[in-house]
């Protein structure tokens, strides 16, 4: 006679859930992965450079014309000359990585934004205004846009997701579903220019510059394509919730809370104040641009694209945070005087401490890799690869979404993962005729869609205590099973736009080409 059982076995799927989880919670701090990577990069640049390992490749001569041949070979970094070029740039590496002063100044206007509370009462305002039959799409499409603040949709937008379905007679954990799908399976795309795009722009200018010493990514890179995707992503997670997930979950037996966090007089009074101003200031940015030979327009062309408007648009877009911000403080009483302001300034910064330290790190392993010349070497050979077998133009893009999807179940945070894979694949793709903008956006599809079921993602936690309060037995299965039909249906949505977009060759932002003249 068997035995009977005392443990309920867990299912496959559980158990390959679990042991992402514990494997992406075993490894190091992400500044750490970085160190171990520098120096195991020396490591190998010693012994490749005593192998003689080098590569030859063709470039043009853009006075001239002609074909030029190029030999690289690899710099052992733990020769004496690699270590005092090392020690003495270790301070520049960092001052001067792009990414920095960008990221830098549109914090200083979100954080304006959002400390005033401005963002989170414009949040609350929008998703209770949304009609029943609207519900839906209003509240994936705020978490898609909630991420122009970082942490702000998961910490608002989540939970008030799930009392707006029960205020509508639905099931709240539909409700925390579809806003979790939004904030976090749609991390990437935007209507506006967020404090991600000047953050990847930098890293991927970087990389770009391992082959091209003038190539710029801009913040705006992407722009067109994000913008698209915004409605794309708000479709698709419309769909599932009521098609897929909300059938699913059933009746809802609990207890209804029905509270939505309703405005105050002086958060009301506070959002009239932010709508004025900045109405005002995109009053004054159209006055500066729209017209021939405007202020900020190229003074000898007269283009939009090559401009000062263009030139300046992060400064222009943390004003477009910063001067509603304020406003929004003054009239809601949440901001007093000009040191409130700075001090909301100086806490964004401080939260972006943890950015900071990996920034110290990401910028000297991406100078040492770039010294020993391992990027060239693995870029030139990675493509010639990828050209002898006859993978290369889209089928390889997608690939690359797919294993992007697949890192991100283990190292969540998308910086960390760009800072390691932009100086190897952007230049390899350069080499195979795609723009380092094209490479950038297939990195954010895939780095977006698989957030919402990956353990490891920093809000994963906070989003499973969300569902334990209306599902008591909840935990990381029943978030990923949720979650997963988001994710696998983002995933091939952003596929099929980005298909589209590939074959009719658009651009993917202003002045953003998707291929590159190999």
């Amino acid at each position: 006679m068997s035995k009977p059982k005392t443990l309920e076995k867990k299912s496959l799927v559980v158990r390959m859930l679990d042991g992402v989880e514990k494997a992406g919670n075993a490894l190091p701090s992400p500044a750490t992965i970085f160190l171990v990577l520098t120096a195991l990069v020396m490591v190998i640049s010693a012994i490749c450079a005593a192998a003689g390992v080098s590569v030859t490749y063709e470039t043009i001569d853009t006075a001239s014309g002609s074909i030029v041949q190029n030999t690289v070979a690899a710099v052992n970094l733990l020769s004496p000359d690699s270590i005092r070029h090392l020690i003495t740039t270790m301070v520049s590496n960092f001052t001067g990585f792009f990414a920095l002063g960008t990221v830098f100044t549109i914090i200083l206007g979100v954080s304006v934004a959002d400390g005033s509370g401005m963002l989170s009462a414009l949040l609350r305002r929008a998703a209770t205004a949304a009609p029943k039959h609207l519900v839906t799409a209003m509240v994936v499409f705020l978490g898609i846009m909630s991420n122009i603040a970082s942490s702000t949709g998961y910490v608002v937008l989540v939970p008030l997701g799930a009392i707006l379905f029960m205020a509508f007679g639905r099931h709240p954990i539909a409700g925390l579903a579809a806003a979790f799908a939004g904030v976090s399976g749609g991390w990437s795309a935007n209507l506006l220019i967020g404090t991600n795009d000047p953050m990847f722009a930098g890293m991927s200018t970087q990389a770009a510059n391992m082959l091209d010493p003038n190539y710029s990514v801009s913040p705006v890179c992407n722009w067109f394509f994000m913008f698209a995707s915004t409605f794309v992503i708000t479709a698709i997670g419309t769909l599932v919730t009521d098609k897929l997930v909300e059938p699913r979950l059933g009746k809802y037996e609990g207890a209804i809370d029905t509270n939505t966090g309703e405005l105050s007089a002086e958060e009301k009074r506070g959002l009239k104040f932010a709508g004025i101003a900045a109405l005002v200031y995109l009053a004054l940015i159209a006055i500066a641009v729209l017209p021939p030979h405007a202020l900020l327009r190229n003074p000898a062309t007269g283009e939009i694209l090559s401009s000062p408007f263009m030139s300046g648009i992060i400064f222009i877009m943390m004003l477009l945070f910063l001067i509603p911000g304020i406003a929004y403080g003054v009239g809601a009483g949440s901001i007093k005087n000009d040191k409130d302001v700075v001090e909301l300034m100086s806490k964004g910064i401080s939260g972006i401490s943890g950015f900071l330290v990996l920034i110290f790190f990401a910028a000297q392993f991406t100078n040492f890799f770039t010294y020993s010349n391992l990027g060239t070497i693995l870029s030139v050979a990675g493509a010639n690869f990828l050209q002898s077998i006859g993978f290369v133009g889209m089928p390889l893009v997608i690939c690359f979404i797919i294993i992007t999807a697949v890192l991100n179940m283990f190292v969540a945070v998308d910086s960390a993962k760009w800072a390691i894979m932009a100086p190897i694949f952007v230049p390899m793709f350069m080499r195979l005729g795609m723009s380092p903008e094209l490479t950038q956006v297939a990195y954010r599809i895939g780095d977006s869609c698989t957030n919402i079921i990956a353990p490891t993602m920093p809000f994963f936690v906070l989003t499973v205590a969300f569902f334990q309060k209306y599902d008591k037995k909840a935990g990381i299965g029943t978030v990923v099973s949720t979650m997963l039909p988001y994710s696998i249906c983002f995933l091939l949505g952003w596929i099929v736009l980005f298909i589209l977009w590939y074959v009719l060759k658009l651009p993917l932002g202003p002045g953003s080409p998707m291929f590159y003249p190999a």
